[in-house]
């Protein structure tokens, strides 16, 4: 048995039930009223640069796109699935997607992909130097992200 405690579904219903207003109350508004959520959206497409509904679909899309590839990861290292020449193609599609949604992303906050790339290039080579080690993967300087 994996828990320590057996629960009976009377325990489990009134666990749950706590558990939910817990959740509902540390949850913010915008995740919760309809209203709240057009407002915040309005908030950020009218005083900011973001351009709202792409940032919204880029991260949902970067999400989903993203746990797909996983999928497939997954699926050939812990249930052997073949890592033959389908697979690899079907990945390669996947990531297609993920950088269909990241630019889509770069469009939304108006950023060049190219600076991205190589703002992150800074960021790694900042933080590594010359080779990758754990203790500069684990223990970061001020300020790196």
């Amino acid at each position: 048995m994996c828990f320590r405690y057996h629960w009976s579904m009377e325990n489990a219903e009134k666990f749950f039930e706590t558990y939910c207003d817990f959740v509902t109350k540390v949850t913010s508004d915008p995740s919760l009223k309809i209203d709240d959520l057009k407002k915040s959206l309005d908030n950020i497409q009218e005083n900011s640069p973001i351009d709202t509904p792409r940032l919204l679909t880029a991260a949902l899309g970067l999400g989903s796109e993203t746990g797909e590839f996983v999928e497939i990861v997954k699926k050939m290292i812990l249930q052997g699935k073949p890592a033959d020449e389908d697979n690899i193609f079907h990945m390669k599609r996947e990531l297609g997607d993920v950088m269909w949604y990241w630019v889509t992303a770069c469009m939304a906050l108006d950023l060049d992909p190219v600076e991205v790339i190589s703002e992150n290039q800074k960021k790694l080579e900042a933080r590594y130097g010359e080779q990758f080690t754990i203790d500069q993967s684990e223990v970061r300087a001020k300020g790196d992200l």
